[in-house]
């Protein structure tokens, strides 16, 4: 298992201070205001961003040192964020809370775990409210350029398909890219999707 604050000890960032290019190139569907969650969002790079663009964020990691880099890192941008220290895997996520949820390389969940986060997620955004989801597919292994060494823990469009059916799919696209963000450097095998809650759903 990962000691994720012996990962983010130290005074770099694991993955930069930039948000992921990806986040960065759907500036243009995030709300001009609401509730955002950060999910599992480290030292902060995402969530920072998120808090700039003017929304209120929430980030939720399992490593303190980690949400305290965040908070650094935050206090040099000058924004705030709310904080929350948990282990995703019995964290309560609520229901119909946020209007952004974003989860960038969250792929530390094995299946079981992943069905159960990602129905988490579904039942958290409010209605209208948009999902922003980055990771890496199995052909990232023959990369090796970040990431986890299980296959089963990336992602297929299939399985993002199925997993996300009662969302409104926006954008799904699996490519290769280089990345150049902190750990994640390199070619990789990339898959992003951006899915909408419909407006009358009823969770």
């Amino acid at each position: 298992m990962v000691d994720w604050d012996e990962r983010y000890a130290g005074d770099d960032y694991l993955f930069g201070t930039a948000p992921s290019a990806f986040m960065v190139a759907q500036q243009a569907r995030l709300p001009a205001q609401g509730m955002a969650l950060a999910v599992a969002d480290g030292d902060g790079r995402n969530g920072v961003w998120l808090a700039e663009q003017g929304l209120d964020v929430l980030a939720v990691d399992g490593s303190q040192v980690g949400l305290d880099k965040s908070r650094r890192l935050a206090d040099a941008r000058g924004v705030q964020l709310r904080y929350e220290l948990a282990d995703l895997a019995d964290w309560d996520f609520g229901h119909e809370r946020f209007d952004v949820i974003a989860g960038i390389f969250i792929q530390f969940a094995d299946p079981a775990f992943r069905a159960r986060m990602f129905a988490d997620m579904q039942r958290a955004l409010k209605p209208g409210g948009l999902l922003l989801l980055q990771g890496y597919r199995p052909e990232q292994l023959a990369y090796g350029t970040g990431g986890p060494s299980e296959a089963e823990n990336m992602y297929t469009e299939p399985m993002l398909r199925e997993a996300f059916s009662g969302l409104q799919i926006e954008h799904l696209a699996s490519y290769d890219a280089e990345l150049h963000e902190g750990r994640h450097e390199g070619m990789s095998a990339l898959i992003d999707l951006v899915a909408r809650k419909p407006a009358a759903a009823c969770a």
